[in-house]
């Protein structure tokens, strides 16, 4: 089996300290932090599994088998409205932790990503028989 190459060149380190410092971001959040904080119970463990969903996504490494659309339009209190905040807040870690390039490829994923999911959670909230809104 051939291996893909990376989407953009980032290693497993940065990505690890990407997560860690976006996670602490999040943590001290007004609006961000208290929704994590109801569905994360053990923060290293969540960083490594979202630190294997990124290395899955650029590196791709095949670490990852969760289901990042599922989780967020099980979690209930996801909103739309908060994948702005969380994308402007990764932008923010991205811009001061790595170099331009890499930077902006990584947010251009991070957005498109961000894009879909917040689809999905309106798509789960929509009661029955409601027409669509994208």
């Amino acid at each position: 089996m051939t291996a893909f190459p990376p989407r953009f060149f980032v290693t497993p380190k940065q990505i690890d300290a990407q997560v860690a410092a976006f996670y602490a971001a999040v943590r001290v959040h007004p609006v961000l932090g208290p929704v994590f904080a109801g569905h994360v119970d053990d923060w290293p463990a969540h960083e490594a599994k979202i630190g294997r969903f990124w290395r899955n996504a650029i590196l791709r490494e095949g670490v990852y088998d969760g289901s990042p659309m599922m989780a967020h339009r099980q979690a209930g209190d996801v909103r739309a409205e908060h994948f702005p905040l969380w994308l402007d807040l990764f932008d923010s870690v991205l811009q001061s932790h790595l170099p331009p390039e890499a930077a902006a490829t990584w947010s251009h994923m991070a957005h498109r990503i961000g894009r879909a999911l917040a689809m999905g959670v309106t798509e789960a909230q929509r009661p029955s028989g409601a027409v669509p809104v994208f």
